[in-house]
């Protein structure tokens, strides 16, 4: 059989039509129902392939050239893979296989009510796109074909592809018999994306592996120039816990300048020229979203949907990769490829992987970008400008730096220690193999290559944080691997202290029972920026150039009281999702009066203290009439993330509350806004850090659902010394006497009135023995930094194990 319908096919038909083909024909049989659009078309078989080199005597040939290969020498790989391709596209195409081509391309004209239609001419290899392998991107696809001529000159070039230099080097590298893989090619009708927007989508964290998200990479016009990664992205994060139970779960939306798009080539109808071409973007949409909620949604379920089709099918959790695209004349939504993941699906969970950089090391900042992955590499720069200046020169070890990569760069990606590109977001090319070489990368710098000189050498980090960082030199690092089986079994409930949204997903894989604190303020002064007064009362600003600031950081939202209630939903919404359904306790803003005036048009509307550690902090604000509509603000977010995306597990926290009376009309301007204890599950806990918190805990528990003990303010105030000053810095230590006192009455009184107490200060992530104090006076949650929990588990098994000996 030369040819068949897409509707024809299965993911049974693998060894005929590819994996690529497989899936597109299963998803028209069995999705369809569901509402799922998949483009038509036909496929060209292996067996049409078969004819077409027996036609033209290319095995044997073909045979003798890869025998005497050596695809570990760059040059004779490129000479002898030019060799194979250009025999193969001067073969002609048997009549018999023109006639069925013609025959099915005229019908799938008709079906669209054209002459003669613009397809989509995908190559998919007999090996491709399984479950243990991913050949994504090995062969090539040519798109706004259209026409007998063109069709003809594709399939031939689609035929020539499987002997592209990546796809032999990948072939070789995964063992797979590179004479005996075959190809086939899907003849698709082509969706105007062109004239609309198009992407990416994954049914899981592509760099967390976290199954529960969705991330979806966009931008307008057609996907290519997302896959390739020539321009940084849209990016949408959709929670699928909360889809499925139909809440609004876009829990994160980051706006990229998309200055470029590839759109068709009209001009271009000669077999010879490019059918497509890089135009710029009109500038009114460059920073605006690609597409719009609604789609994201629509395209979010059936992700969903189709990745609990494959996972059924094949037995075992299938995350997909899948291509979509909206069509600009009908604004239809079409998945248009979906393959698996073949990365984080065949990693193992019960392992933990760290790279920590030694600390006190003198580090000298060259450059930062996109973090792909979370591990540290050494190496020399090798600068690259494009494919033709691969050679033998780059070595295994050397650190490639280039402009942008695509898949003929993979086979001296596998040799790269790190990559560095200018351009690129989370999903394209560069980041999608260096995640499956496990090569530590880093994409979207800007200007790598202008920063960067060759035999430069560098330390490349992704795991500080969200952006990975470049470092001039040769910097020491450690590697520390667990597995999380081997760990003891504890009673005492660890959690998290999690500051960062980025980086949530991450510490998520380490064992926890939720987060015990998540701060605001590190939000509000990493992602938001501005005071919130400013953006309520922007007009009052005195300084143009600070009103042109918060101008520029609210583009893109509909007002800048909009911009901070997303931006803060957002950054929760991360942490929230990431540990879902555990508690993740949040705490309202905490800022001092110095520091808040620091954010952009801070100073316009904060007082001058003479000690802000002791001043306007905390919940005196909350109900005050000079800040009470920014603290409406918070809530405003938070109960935008419980009841509109769905993340009921976010527990409030009111800090620095001194006396019953604040408590009261704080929760009193909380209802205000919509946030009220006991309604829709909404819990409260205050912090415990100043002495009156102990002393009145008896009448604090009867308004308030838990306790969270903050062990710096508290040493503080029971020491009555200044945490920032160096000058005492001696004497403050959370293990005093007097603390402990306190520590262990508020324990008691709260166990008595059967309120949940913690701890989230730092005192036990520094002092094992201060852990081993809390555990023995019965603490219900121990909060710690991420950094610090695997030790502590260990810890505590030991003390919990005496505990037991000594009763």
């Amino acid at each position: 059989m030369l040819s068949k319908w897409l509707k024809e096919t299965n993911i049974d038909e693998v060894h005929l039509v590819g994996g690529k083909n497989a899936s597109l024909g299963e998803m028209i049989q069995n999705l369809s129902s569901l509402g799922i659009k998949i483009p038509n078309g036909f496929v060209i078989t292996a067996d049409g392939y078969d004819t077409y080199m027996t036609h033209n005597n290319l095995f044997e040939t073909i045979a003798s050239i890869m025998k005497e290969m050596d695809i570990e020498n760059t040059d004779d790989l490129k000479l002898k893979g030019k060799q194979i391709r250009d025999l193969i596209q001067r073969g002609e195409i048997p009549e018999k296989m023109k006639v069925e081509i013609v025959g099915k391309y005229n019908e799938l004209s008709s079906e669209y009510g054209d002459i003669f239609t613009d397809v989509a001419v995908r190559s998919s290899g007999t090996a491709e796109d399984m479950p243990d392998a991913s050949f994504a991107g090995q062969q090539d696809t040519y798109l706004n074909v259209r026409g007998e001529e063109e069709l003809f000159h594709s399939v031939k070039l689609c035929f020539a592809s499987l002997f592209n230099d990546r796809a032999i080097s990948y072939r070789k590298s995964m063992n797979y018999d590179t004479v005996n893989v075959k190809l086939s090619i899907c003849v698709q009708k082509m969706v105007r994306s062109d004239l609309s927007s198009a992407g990416v989508a994954f049914s899981l964290d592509v760099n967390s592996g976290c199954k529960d998200l969705i991330v979806i990479n966009g931008s307008f016009g057609l996907g290519e120039i997302v896959v390739s990664g020539q321009i940084k992205p849209d990016e949408f994060l959709v929670f699928k816990p909360t889809l499925e139970q139909n809440y609004f779960s876009i829990i994160d939306k980051t706006l990229s300048p998309k200055k470029q798009k590839i759109v068709y080539n009209t001009d271009a109808r000669t077999s010879k020229d490019e059918k497509t071409k890089l135009v710029d973007v009109e500038i009114y949409k460059q920073n605006t979203f690609c597409t719009n909620d609604v789609k994201i949604l629509q395209l979010s379920k059936w992700v969903v949907e189709i990745e609990k089709y494959y996972s059924n099918k094949f037995k075992k959790w299938c995350p997909m990769d899948i291509e979509w695209g909206i069509d600009g004349l009908t604004d239809e939504l079409y998945i248009l490829q979906a393959r698996p993941e073949t990365i984080h699906s065949r990693k193992k969970d019960t392992e933990l992987v760290e790279y920590k950089m030694i600390q006190n090391q003198e580090k000298k900042l060259v450059l930062t970008g996109i973090a792909i992955g979370d591990s540290i590499s050494t190496g020399k720069v090798r600068k690259m400008k494009s494919i033709a200046d691969i050679s033998n020169d780059f070595q295994y070890g050397d650190i490639l730096v280039t402009e942008i990569t695509d898949p003929d760069w993979e086979p001296i990606m596998k040799k790269a220690s790190a990559i560095i590109t200018n351009k690129g977001g989370r999903t394209c090319h560069a980041a999608i193999v260096a995640r499956e070489l496990g090569v530590t990368a880093i994409v979207g710098t800007i200007n790598c290559t202008e920063l960067l000189k060759d035999g430069m050498q560098l330390t490349v980090s992704c795991a500080e944080g969200d952006l990975g960082y470049v470092y001039e030199g040769t910097l020491k690092f450690d590697i520390i691997k667990t597995n999380i089986n081997d760990l003891p079994k504890i009673k005492t409930k660890l959690m998290m202290n999690v500051a960062s949204p980025n980086e949530a997903f991450k510490f998520a894989k380490i064992p926890n029972s939720g987060v015990g604190l998540a701060r605001e303020e590190f939000i509000i002064n990493n992602y938001i920026q501005a005071h919130p007064l400013a953006l309520i009362h922007y007009n009052l600003i005195k300084d143009k150039d600070i009103q042109q600031k918060i101008k520029t950081l609210t583009y893109g939202y509909n007002t800048p009281i909009d911009y901070f209630v997303k931006k803060l939903s957002y950054g929760v919404a991360r942490i929230a999702a990431a540990f879902y359904p555990k508690d993740v306790i949040v705490r309202f803003s905490d800022f001092k009066s110095n520091e808040y005036a620091n954010l952009l048009g801070g100073r316009d509307f904060e007082p001058h203290e003479e000690n802000p550690m002791i001043g306007w902090r905390g919940a005196s604000r909350y109900y005050s009439e000079s800040y009470k509509e920014a603290f409406g603000l918070e809530c405003q977010a938070i109960k935008y993330v419980r009841e509109v995306m769905g993340l009921k597990n976010i527990i409030v926290m009111i800090p620095f509350c001194r006396t019953l009376t604040e408590c009261d009309k704080v929760l009193e301007v909380m209802k205000e806004y919509g946030l009220e204890r006991g309604i829709n599950g909404l819990k409260v806990y205050l912090m415990c850090e100043i002495p009156s918190n102990v002393i009145l805990a008896e009448q604090f528990c009867k308004k308030i659902d838990g306790y969270s003990i903050g062990s710096n303010d508290l040493t503080q105030l029971t020491l009555g010394l200044d945490r920032d000053s160096e000058l005492v810095a001696g004497i403050y230590d959370e293990r005093n006497e007097a603390v402990k006192i306190l520590l262990r009455q508020v324990i008691k009184v709260c166990h008595e009135n059967k309120t949940k107490i913690g701890i989230c200060g730092q005192g036990p992530s520094d002092y094992p023995d201060f852990a081993e104090f809390l555990v023995r006076e019965g603490i219900d949650t121990i909060s710690l930094t991420p950094d610090s929990v695997i030790k502590n588990i260990k810890v505590i098994a030991n003390i919990e194990k005496l505990m037991e000996l000594n009763q």
